[in-house]
């Protein structure tokens, strides 16, 4: 079968459309159509030096999309299913999901290379070039050959351009908050960068009932959407938050510190470190250069205040529990996705949708296939 899709080959400044084929689904797999995919600053990093991995590969890694067949195999799903995917695939049986912490399954260790399981690619161009699937989705395509373990089946009455939201940066940035910060009822939880993941962050410590939810970020469109999404404050700057902050909690400081940038510096982790009390968490979800060591710290204060500094993929979260969990939560009002996709695309620009969202105009983007 034939699709166009986003590519980045070696050297690329920009993502540029291809028409390739797709793979029929082998054992355990299905072949999905994708009808939204989400723009999501990992992606971009594989132009801008960020993140590396094996080209060419076809980008997109949030997707949602409808079920049209299935391998041998395949036992949860049938096609006319309504599935979102899982950047994160879940074997279910290696020593991490065995334990419940599915978000760091072993299978997901060549998801930068778009390799499947089997060491073999699912997209080829007329040449026989081998394209990858980031994460095993690739969702810059409107159709995509895909692991069964890397879907969840959903509601039909969710409309798909809103579930898109929940395959990464709800559930990252929710997660964060919830489940790796820990936020509990009256905390005061300080939010650093929101975007598609930070603004998540936000929903989620409101959610989970923080007294005071600080939000950080250089733009006003952005902190006036935090403001809108649970935040309580809203700076432009660390110090201005760190300031309030301390006035806030009575010198205390705040429990915990979510670090949701674009890039990680060493900056905001030392303002993340200092901003928080006596047995504070800072929580590390953005990513950065895997070469750059950006977390330089008192180990003395470390110690002698009880703080943890600690990481987070997909808010550690388990995605085939927790998406469902999620998209109920949406249905029941408590969740806000409709207001998070402040822009729609057509796959042929991708490359607008990204330039908004590196300028601050978006919050988050969705690409719409076949509109």
């Amino acid at each position: 079968m034939r699709t166009v899709a986003a590519v980045v080959d070696e050297g690329s400044t920009e993502l540029d459309l291809r028409e390739l084929h797709v793979d029929e689904p082998g054992f355990g797999e299905v072949h999905v159509r994708f009808v939204a995919s989400g723009l999501c600053h990992s992606d971009y990093h594989f132009i801008d030096g960020v993140l590396g991995g094996r080209t060419p590969i076809v980008l997109g890694h949030e997707g949602a999309g409808i079920v049209e067949l299935v391998g041998p195999g395949v036992t949860r799903l049938q096609p006319g299913d309504h599935v979102v995917g899982s950047f994160v695939p879940t074997c279910g049986a290696c020593r991490y999901c065995a334990t419940g912490r599915s978000s760091l399954c072993d299978m997901a260790a060549d998801t930068m290379n778009g390799t499947f399981p089997d060491g073999k690619f699912r997209f080829h161009d007329a040449r026989g070039r081998e394209y990858g699937s980031l994460c095993m989705l690739g969702t810059f395509s409107e159709r995509a050959t895909v692991m069964e373990r890397s879907m969840i089946k959903i509601d039909p009455w969710i409309p798909l351009e809103v579930a898109v939201l929940v395959g990464c940066g709800v559930p990252t940035g929710w997660g964060t908050a919830t489940e790796a910060g820990g936020v509990h009822f009256g905390d005061t939880a300080v939010v650093y960068g929101v975007g598609g993941i930070g603004i998540n962050s936000i929903q989620g410590a409101a959610f989970a009932g923080a007294k005071f939810v600080v939000a950080v970020d250089p733009l006003e469109f952005k902190r006036d959407m935090a403001l809108k999404l649970g935040a309580t404050h809203a700076f432009a700057t660390a110090e201005e938050a760190a300031e309030r902050v301390h006035e806030l909690t009575w010198g205390q400081g705040a429990d915990q510190a979510l670090v949701t940038v674009g890039v990680v510096d060493e900056k905001v982790i030392g303002d993340a470190f200092d901003i928080v009390g006596k047995g504070g968490t800072v929580v590390v979800t953005g990513l950065g250069a895997p070469e750059d060591r950006t977390i330089h710290v008192s180990g003395a204060m470390m110690t002698k205040w009880e703080k943890t500094i600690r990481g987070s993929m997909f808010g550690s979260l388990n995605p085939h529990h927790d998406i469902i969990k999620l998209l109920r939560l949406y249905d029941s009002g408590h969740l806000k996705l409709d207001e998070l996709a402040t822009q729609r695309y057509r796959l042929d620009e991708i490359n607008q949708g990204y330039a908004d969202l590196k300028e601050g105009k978006i919050i988050r983007g969705v690409v719409v296939h076949d509109q």
